[in-house]
């Protein structure tokens, strides 16, 4: 139907950047990484603070694979396709917007 709200396809020459109200902090006291959105938090793991640290609204995907390909000794496909699996789901959430 007309209006009807369709997710934008985030690719490696997508430029991102946290949608207003958002951010990434790290918790000192817990230790832990979290996105602070209006009136909810939420703690991210594994690769997603690395991702998003990455995350500034001038480099494009592909900058940030291209990055992590360099810092973390792991094939850039798989890489790539954790990247952009990553910030398409929080895309869709509305936690990062192009």
């Amino acid at each position: 139907p007309a209006g009807r709200f369709r997710p934008m396809s985030v690719t490696e020459e997508t430029v991102l950047s946290f949608a207003r109200g958002h951010r990434l902090q790290h918790d000192r006291v817990r230790d832990v990484w979290l996105v602070q959105a209006p009136e909810k938090a939420f703690i991210i793991e594994g690769a997603a603070p690395h991702i998003l640290g990455l995350v500034d609204g001038e480099l494009a995907v592909g900058s940030i694979v291209e990055k992590l390909t360099e810092q973390f000794s792991a094939p850039r496909e798989v890489i790539s396709t954790d990247v952009l699996a990553l910030l398409s789901d929080l895309t869709e959430k509305g936690v990062l917007r192009a």
